[in-house]
């Protein structure tokens, strides 16, 4: 198992890192540009992606969130995507630094609201890399739906391919 979240969390890294690199050179009004998707902008589905690793990785690290991260966030674009790679490169540090055992054991969390739950680190884990897998799909379609069709693609087997060479 921990070799597989390790190669998805180096994925997630790595995909986010593909999409910083385009969305850095996008012109800033499109990161706000209204569209339809579960969050109507991309700097709002961008936010949550990192928002959601950041709460996640809190959380595995014994601290529960009580609110959005973003909402406090008072950067710049290059600020926020400095810390939203920083935060994909924690998790793949963190799968990292733990023992097959650790990955497999359960630990315990609130959520947002205070409700206490317990999963397994690994299928946490898990989640978080596919939450962002999810969120960078819609961002691609958002993208396209603003007239970029020409992206780099941004798949696991992409990741793999070119990680292997």
């Amino acid at each position: 198992m921990k070799e597989l979240l390790e190669s998805y969390s180096k994925y997630n890294l790595w995909g986010n890192a593909k999409l910083t690199e385009f969305l850095l050179n996008l012109d800033p009004e499109l990161l706000d540009k209204e569209l339809i998707s579960s969050f109507n902008t991309i700097r709002k589905t961008v936010y949550h992606i990192w928002d959601a690793e950041v709460i996640w990785y809190k959380r595995l690290n014994g601290v529960s969130v009580t609110d959005w991260p973003s909402k406090d966030f008072k950067g710049n674009d290059q600020d926020f995507f400095r810390k939203f790679i920083e935060q994909s490169s924690k998790f793949t540090s963190f799968v990292s630094d733990k023992s097959e055992a650790e990955l497999q054991a359960d630990f315990k969390y609130q959520s947002l609201d205070g409700k206490e739950y317990q999963n397994p680190v690994a299928d946490t884990i898990l989640h978080v890399m596919n939450h962002s897998t999810f969120h960078r799909g819609q961002l691609i379609t958002m993208l396209r739906n603003v007239g970029f069709i020409e992206l780099s693609s941004t798949d696991y087997i992409t990741f793999i391919r070119e990680n292997r060479q």
